[in-house]
């Protein structure tokens, strides 16, 4: 049985670009209802503790340096089969593969500067929601 909750995390580019109203919009047009939410600037610290599980990938240096570029919004989401629906909504990591009304379609620059994340496992839902809150954050 799949979860309840999902996580994203707004990236620099799309909080450069204005984009947080319409990808806010989109996430509320798909069902779904924002749980915890704030709007941030990590620290490099910060940024490497919540990718350490890529560590040894070769685009880890490249990925802190552009999650610490700039503020986010980070954001707890409720909706039934939360993560595999949000995955949906947000569409392939690589803007030029992702379907039509996605957000990396419509918000993405490149996979690099991709718009969103959205979590990938229930568990790694609950791991990353509570990087960012405490569970008395939590609606």
């Amino acid at each position: 049985m799949s979860g309840n909750i999902t996580f994203t995390i707004i990236k620099p580019f799309a909080v450069s670009n204005g984009y947080i109203g319409p990808i806010l919009n989109k996430i509320h047009q798909g069902g779904f209802r924002i749980s915890a939410m704030r709007m941030l600037w990590l620290t490099r610290g910060e940024a490497e503790r919540f990718y350490e599980v890529h560590e040894e990938r070769p685009f880890y240096k490249d990925l802190v340096e552009f999650m610490t570029s700039g503020p986010i919004v980070v954001a707890i989401l409720k909706k039934e089969n939360a993560v595999e629906d949000y995955r949906k909504l947000i569409g392939a990591t690589d803007p030029e593969k992702a379907e039509e009304g996605t957000i990396r379609k419509e918000f993405a620059e490149s996979m690099r500067a991709n718009a969103v994340h959205g979590s990938d496992s229930d568990d790694n839902a609950k791991i990353e929601g509570s990087f960012f809150f405490s569970g008395l954050q939590q609606f």
